[in-house]
């Protein structure tokens, strides 16, 4: 099989929409992760003429998508990404918009919604913050039940769920859905779990259904350079290879918007050169530019 390689759009924070995805298509990616926030869809603003816009965005360049809630400040316009499931207050706005999520990826047709728990508040026990979690996705999923959408839950470092096994654990507590699955950031796989990234990979894999490439590429002028020194590229592809995962593969860099086209080039050479090495191209769409 081959990796479809996706690019974040919030990544793209400089272009429109259609820009964006017009440029991710022609260097040869798949899909896009679709990051709710201005400029490209606003979930608090006018949602059916955006959702008409960005599906014709993604069907005019044959793209996939996944939605996105990571914005920074979609909710807060002082607090980077709050409130999140477990803040002291607040907690129904985020539900609200992880609500909207799913909504707007079942307009769009998207594989995936992807979110995190947030940071714990200062002095809150383990039990209250798991009631915190559970009780705010509860309708969420609810909702991504009655309209088949997937909920991807990401384990993020300094967060109440930080690790595989936690997102493993939530999903125990619901029963373990079919439609709620993990998120994996490949870069995070080094700093943040107890096994080796390969192994996280594979544990992870039979509910794997969200992923993002990032952290790894430290200078994007140089094909490949890993952020940390230790994560081996070659090594944790090969794994999600290994494991049969069909979804999409999106980088996410959003410090690098200044120079979008251009990391988005050199990201495409340095994954396409490691799925080579192990055996595996990247696919190359029918409608992918001459920039393949």
């Amino acid at each position: 099989m081959s990796v479809r390689l996706g690019y974040g759009l919030n990544g793209f924070a400089g272009h429109r929409l259609a820009d964006a995805c017009a440029v991710v298509s022609s260097l040869g990616y798949e899909g896009i992760g679709l990051t709710l926030d201005q400029p490209h869809l606003d979930p608090f603003g006018d949602l059916p003429s955006q959702i008409a816009h960005a599906r014709r965005c993604l069907e005019a360049n044959h793209l996939a998508s996944v939605v996105e809630t990571g914005s920074r400040y979609v909710l807060d316009p002082w607090h980077k990404h709050e409130p999140t499931l477990v803040s002291d207050d607040g907690r129904e706005r985020r539900v609200d918009l992880l609500r909207r999520a799913v909504r707007i990826a079942h307009e769009l047709g998207s594989e995936a919604v992807s979110c995190w728990s947030g940071t714990a508040p200062t002095g809150v026990g383990a039990a209250v913050l798991w009631r915190r979690v559970v009780n705010g996705l509860g309708p969420v999923l609810d909702d991504a039940a009655d309209l088949g959408v997937t909920v991807c839950v990401e384990p993020e470092p300094g967060m109440f769920l930080s690790t595989l096994d936690e997102v493993l654990d939530l999903r125990a507590r619901f029963g373990d859905p079919e439609h709620l699955q993990v998120t994996l950031d490949l870069g995070h796989l080094v700093c943040n779990e107890p096994r080796t990234p390969a192994e996280t990979v594979h544990r992870a894999g039979p509910v794997l259904g969200n992923v993002q490439v990032d952290d790894m590429v430290r200078d994007v002028h140089e094909h490949l350079e890993l952020g940390t020194g230790e994560l081996d590229l070659d090594d944790v592809l090969g794994a999600l290879v290994a494991t049969g995962y069909t979804g999409l593969a999106c980088v996410e860099l959003p410090r690098h918007s200044h120079a979008a086209p251009a990391v988005a080039a050199s990201t495409m050479v340095a994954l396409r050169a490691s799925l080579d090495r192990i055996g595996t191209p990247a696919a190359i769409p029918a409608a992918a530019g001459s920039a393949r």
